[in-house]
């Protein structure tokens, strides 16, 4: 008799505050949860997708923010960061163009947007106080030695 293990998909929620010390918090969190969950090898993109969307919910938002890890299967995780600002950032509305060379700002959630398998963005206007905002969310995937490197379109 053969037995298969089967592990149910997961999602962990961390609530982080507007400390700059959170960014950091986040990456720790992010880095523990896949090494558990046996994904070490999304370690790398999804601690620098996660570490931008996460810095840009602290910079640009005036409360609360979280971000949520999710098991999307075959070796994939899918990562949100919801924050109260409503605007939707540019890379997120549209195709992402690239941001000019000297650019101080903008060039963050456009490497979110080469790096991430798939992206997107809903607004979260649910009327009640502390509840809207925006949902930015991307998932990753493992590198087959037959999949395109990441960014590819």
């Amino acid at each position: 008799m053969v037995s298969a293990t089967v592990s149910p998909p997961w999602t962990y929620t961390l609530q982080l505050p507007q400390d700059p010390r959170a960014p950091g918090v986040a990456r720790a969190t992010l880095r523990t949860i896949l090494r558990v969950h046996g994904m070490r090898e999304l370690t790398e993109i999804a601690e620098l997708l996660a570490s931008e969307l996460v810095t840009n919910a602290y910079l640009h938002s005036s409360g609360a923010y979280s971000l949520r890890l999710r098991d999307a299967g075959r070796s994939r995780v899918r990562l949100s960061v919801w924050d109260t600002n409503p605007h939707i950032p540019a890379p997120f509305q549209w195709a992402a163009e690239a941001p000019e060379e000297l650019a101080e700002r903008g060039r963050g959630l456009y490497l979110v947007t080469l790096y991430a398998e798939s992206w997107g963005a809903h607004p979260m206007g649910t009327g009640l106080p502390g509840q809207g905002g925006k949902l930015l969310w991307v998932e990753c995937a493992a590198k087959t030695d037959d999949a395109p490197s990441y960014g590819a379109r």
